[in-house]
């Protein structure tokens, strides 16, 4: 049985204090849905290879240095805060028997191996059953467990490719632009979050069948990477449906609104969000273009969207003749949306992100002070909190191992046979 939480130094806390999760997942979509479930208090023991989380060397940046073993990537301490890590060979019948030890009294597993991967283990879904009935098992892969690509790998710039998501980023045809991937991995990130939903609705139902008495059974759940693509593609997968026909790429343009970009101004951009109709004769006003609000060739929404090429060449004149911080005060004062393109180190220094507390700060074992996104909710009475830095590879054997109930002649045993 894993140790009790609360004798550690920070114990978790928030509303999933209690929680046990094993994650058996590496690179992106799996470790980011395991650390929002820590971050909400989750115990989650992170169940390493032996060479590790492939992401801990996808680097520079770094942090840390080479010389004294600490360098680790960016992309690794990213999305692995709140774990602790058990460096642990599978492939052994001892390290088989570990894992299998962690799952008896877990709550949830969540792993990303190929499909078939974790039965070749030992670990298929009849066994799974039978030696943990009440576990929910999030399976993430890039196609699915089933279909004609099941058993090819799953990687986010291939998939917001072949999920359409590509084909509508980047500048239009007309500007000369290419299909472009977007800024941040999102096809894992979405898929992470759809993760997320899934265990929470897993243990939600688990709990609701235990409520008429008895322990009720969890359940498998399957999440890929296309499959949470496809439906992050939300109106433009609509207008594809309603119309028959593949959206294209507008750049920063939406194809269902209009204003409803950027705009070059004299010393920058600004995004400009006319989002209805009462918000239209403002703007109008705001730049001193009155008559734009009465020309019955713009008059709705509809009609901007038909006429987009008569009216945004009017409104990008207007918005070159001066610069973005007088454009934005003009336009805030209309009470029309807009914001200054920025990059991320001012979005994160932004007053705004301070007041959501949207960057912290956590002493790491061998890096110091760690700089990290924060946690983007807020519960009234049991927060979520960051509470220890991204582990190292197998920093916590000892603590799990001997939860688990086994001795310090078995652990070394463990080490020299290289099990952990």
């Amino acid at each position: 049985m894993p140790p009790d939480t609360r004798d550690r130094p920070n114990p978790p806390s928030g509303p999933l204090h209690g929680l046990r999760v094993i994650d058996l997942s590496t690179v992106l979509a799996g470790p980011y849905a395991t650390m929002i479930l820590a971050d909400l208090g989750a115990d989650v023991a992170k169940v390493e290879p032996p060479e590790g989380d492939a992401t801990r060397l996808w680097g520079p940046p770094w942090a840390g240095s080479q010389a004294d073993g600490t360098r680790t990537a960016a992309y690794f301490l990213a999305v692995n805060r709140n774990k602790r890590s058990l460096r642990l060979d599978l492939r052994t019948p001892d390290g088989a028997e570990i894992l299998r030890r962690l799952l008896v009294d877990a709550d949830v597993l969540v792993e990303n191996l190929r499909p078939g991967g974790l039965a070749r283990l030992g670990f298929g879904d009849d066994v799974l059953r039978t030696l943990a009935p009440r576990l929910v098992h999030l399976a993430i892969s890039g196609y699915g467990p089933t279909g004609p690509a099941a058993t090819r790998p799953g990687y986010d710039f291939v998939i917001q490719a072949v999920g359409g998501l590509m084909s509508i980023t980047g500048q239009s045809d007309d500007a000369g632009g290419a299909p472009t991937k977007v800024g941040v991995a999102i096809s894992d990130v979405v898929t992470g979050l759809y993760a997320v939903i899934g265990v929470l609705a897993g243990l939600l139902e688990r709990a609701d069948g235990a409520a008429g008495g008895g322990r009720a059974p969890g359940q498998r759940i399957d999440a890929s990477l296309l499959a949470s693509t496809l439906a992050a593609l939300v109106n433009q997968a609509q207008n594809a449906f309603v119309t028959g026909r593949a959206p294209g790429r507008r750049g920063n343009a939406h194809p269902n609104i209009v204003p409803y970009e950027t705009f070059v101004t004299a010393d920058g951009e600004l995004a400009v969000a006319v989002g209805s109709e009462r918000q239209w004769p403002r703007l109008c006003v705001a730049l001193d273009l009155p008559g734009l609000a009465d020309d019955p060739r713009f008059a709705t929404n509809g009609d901007r969207v038909e006429r987009r090429e008569d009216l945004l060449p009017i409104l990008a004149a207007r918005f070159r003749e001066r610069g973005t911080a007088a454009w934005q005060a003009m336009l805030e004062a209309a009470d029309v949306p807009c914001g200054p393109v920025t990059d991320i180190v001012a979005a994160f220094g932004s007053p705004e992100a301070a007041a959501l507390g949207m960057s912290v700060e956590i002493e790491h074992p061998a890096l110091g002070v760690l700089r990290q996104v924060g946690i983007p909710l807020r519960f009234e009475r049991t927060p979520g909190s960051v509470r220890s830095a991204p582990p190292l590879l197998g920093e916590h054997a000892d603590e799990i191992l001997t939860g688990l109930g086994y001795g310090t002649l078995e652990i070394a045993g463990f080490r020299e046979r290289r099990v952990v």
